[in-house]
């Protein structure tokens, strides 16, 4: 599968992305998803969905089918509860890898009501990053892989989150199954610079706070920036921010 393409950097307002509004979901969606459909804006890459979701207490989205897909899911406030019919259930928060490989075929339902497991109430709303990529092979057996990064964040870095590549094989990701797309994400400190990965396909999002890109300005909350043949560029950040990177080595397609 490899990516042939010329240097170009897209930058994408978070106030233009295509919405979902409903009484208990406010989604707002960097690629073309559901009944809002760009034909000029489907993906960039391998990656097909980046939704940046917030779902009030007590709410979420019902059981419903997926299948041959690589769903990643990134936390960053409160706490959300999956539960698949391959017999997976657990509560997913901020530091906290997820991922879903639908392969053949999966249901499963997300929903911000972790009470119902760990006891008392709350009526906060949760916020998160949910994330699809093409697998590299179709036909396989469903799975779920989630693990605690918190620590390794801490740090400030660039960590790798979720990965097919071989060279992320001995770090702490999440594997995902595309040998050519790795997920990293960093919490930047205020004042420190993380280095973007070079690749034929990078796609930045800024989660949380603002920060300065070299070449590209001041990104702020819900910003992307969409790379081709690139990479290398520097981001900091004065007040602190977090980033979620894909880097990818191929296109859909080919």
């Amino acid at each position: 599968m490899p990516a042939l393409t010329t240097p170009h950097i897209d930058i994408h307002r978070a106030g233009d992305r295509l919405k979902t509004r409903i009484q208990w979901l406010d989604s707002k969606h960097s690629f073309s998803f559901g009944h809002n459909y760009d034909p000029d804006n489907t993906h960039h890459g391998l990656l097909l969905v980046n939704n940046d979701d917030i779902v009030q207490p007590g709410q979420g989205f019902d059981t419903h089918p997926h299948k041959d897909m690589e769903i990643v899911t990134w936390v960053l406030r409160g706490s959300l509860v999956h539960q698949d019919s391959i017999g997976h259930s657990g509560v997913i928060y901020p530091g906290l890898a997820q991922r879903m490989s639908a392969g053949t075929g999966i249901l499963h339902s997300e929903k911000n009501d972790s009470w119902r497991m760990q006891g008392d109430e709350h009526r906060d709303p949760v916020r998160f990053i949910q994330m699809w990529v093409m697998p590299d092979e179709a036909g396989i057996t469903p799975g779920y892989e989630q693990l605690e990064i918190e620590d390794e964040l801490l740090a400030g870095g660039l960590v790798p989150v979720a990965s097919g590549m071989a060279e992320h094989r001995d770090h702490a990701a999440i594997r995902i199954k595309n040998k050519y797309a790795s997920l990293h994400a960093a919490r930047l400190q205020p004042g420190k610079a993380v280095q973007i990965p070079e690749a034929p396909f990078v796609h930045v999002f800024l989660a949380r706070g603002s920060a300065e890109m070299a070449g590209v300005g001041t990104l702020y909350e819900g910003d992307a920036v969409r790379l081709s043949a690139s990479g290398g560029q520097t981001i900091t950040s004065e007040t602190g921010a977090e980033i979620l990177i894909w880097e990818m080595h191929a296109r859909l397609g080919g």
